[in-house]
């Protein structure tokens, strides 16, 4: 085979088999595919897309181009994967319950990048506490706590990496096909039986409009289904942040909120819950959804989820006594500023990625891999859509380490607030749930 001959035939709408494209990732992970060759077959998947057969056999093809994982445990080896948005730190809540309530999280997350902020760099808040860890370890851990949200090492889809590479630079990242095959490939090598998708739609998220978000949903569903793992998904909303805190220290004192102090009356606890009691479904631990997900609720409230999230922090190098104490262990930007409002009215709408992005300016965030984070600055006490406000009460804190970085994010975060004379009508937290 010759990657010329498989890129003429997407080109021209021939369906590819599952030994081309098996073939062809195995030439992303080798080198054996040059840039060149990778960024064309991806414009052509971009511009033609790919039959569902082909979708589900180049998702495959790329988790198979390195390792894979298997699980030998009493519980089901479950996971979420959200495609991203501000104040989302639903990870850090669910992983911890779900273990509590018997079953196992093999969690590999991602870092911040663009105005969204990451699982990881949210753990890492905690003093000593690191993310990379060898698969033996890994294993280690899940097997002994029943969760572990760790960084996905080198040899997890390295057909993957290489190709999202390319893409980043060749104005192909749209590709709904390249982005399910992309998800899933490093989901799937965690060697998971049950999977659950939140796709967010919104200001906040990567899916401006809820159409954009059900297609993406649907692809995910029926290709991880196709490929053997149990998945279904919720279209979430996206339009203000999930918390009233961004930034990864601040949004982690939210997450041990809930799991230490009871505060369970939450959009981020109802999405958690959403979301669990879909995976416990799934993976025949309940019959139910929705008694599924109240039982995971009193699950939090009652300290069980607590006491896993404190054995895994302190497995991954943390603090042991990090739940008792935690307030003591995070760290605070020198600079507070509150927020007031400059005139009356409700909040109407919330520019998410305008938030995100100044979470970023303030140095809570990455534009590019590599670059060092401030996990104390962010936003906390943010307005939510529908509060009425009056001239100067309050509508958020700026955590900064400067004055001057104080100053700038006051002013983004006063623009991305828009106020209006009249309640604007409340929005669904979860707009619909595509099934298997």
């Amino acid at each position: 085979m010759e990657a010329r001959a498989i890129i003429e035939k997407l080109r021209d709408k021939v369906t590819l088999t599952q030994d081309e494209l098996r073939w062809f990732a195995a030439g992303l992970a080798d080198g054996t595919v040059s840039d060149a060759q990778a960024g064309a077959f991806a414009m052509a998947a971009l511009l033609n897309g790919m039959a569902e057969a082909e979708r589900v056999a180049l998702t495959l093809a790329m988790r198979d181009s390195g390792t894979t994982m298997s699980w030998e445990a009493t519980g089901p080896a479950i996971d979420k994967h959200s495609t991203g948005g501000v104040g989302d730190c639903v990870s850090l809540l669910l992983a911890p319950a779900l273990a509590a309530m018997g079953a196992h999280v093999p969690m590999v997350s991602g870092r911040g990048l663009g105005h969204t902020g990451g699982t990881l760099d949210k753990l890492e808040a905690i003093p000593g506490l690191t993310t990379e860890v060898s698969e033996d370890r890994f294993r280690e851990i899940v097997q002994q706590v029943g969760c572990a949200i760790v960084s996905a090492t080198g040899s997890i889809a390295p057909a993957d990496k290489r190709l999202y590479a390319v893409r980043d630079v060749t104005g192909t990242v749209e590709s709904i096909d390249l982005i399910t095959a992309s998800i899933l490939s490093k989901k799937l090598a965690a060697g998971l039986d049950a999977l659950v998708l939140d796709v967010k739609c919104g200001s906040g998220a990567f899916m401006h409009t809820r159409e954009d978000a059900v297609a993406l949903a649907k692809s995910l569903v029926s290709t991880s289904n196709a490929a053997g793992c149990r998945t279904s998904a919720l279209i979430t909303d996206m339009n203000q942040p999930l918390c009233p805190s961004l930034g990864n220290a601040l949004e982690l004192m939210v997450v041990m909120e809930a799991l230490t102090d009871g505060r369970v009356d939450n959009n981020l606890v109802d999405v958690t819950c959403a979301l669990g009691g879909e995976l416990l479904v799934l993976s025949g631990q309940a019959e139910d959804v929705d008694i599924a997900a109240f039982e995971m609720r009193d699950v939090i409230l009652e300290g069980h989820a607590a006491e896993r999230f404190g054995a895994m922090i302190a497995a991954l190098g943390g603090p042991k006594d990090f739940v008792d104490h935690w307030p003591d262990r995070l760290a605070s930007a020198p600079v507070m500023r509150e927020i007031a409002s400059p005139s009356d009215g409700f909040v109407s709408a919330m520019d998410g990625h305008a938030l995100g992005m100044t979470v970023v300016g303030l140095g809570g965030g990455r534009l590019k891999g590599g670059e060092r984070i401030d996990p104390a600055v962010g936003i906390s006490d943010c307005v939510m859509l529908g509060d009425r406000i009056a001239q100067g009460d309050h509508i958020a804190t700026v955590h900064a380490a400067t004055p001057e970085a104080a100053d700038r994010a006051e002013q983004e975060i006063i623009a991305a607030i828009k106020l209006a004379t009249s309640q604007p009508d409340e929005l669904p937290l979860i707009y619909e749930r595509i099934a298997p």
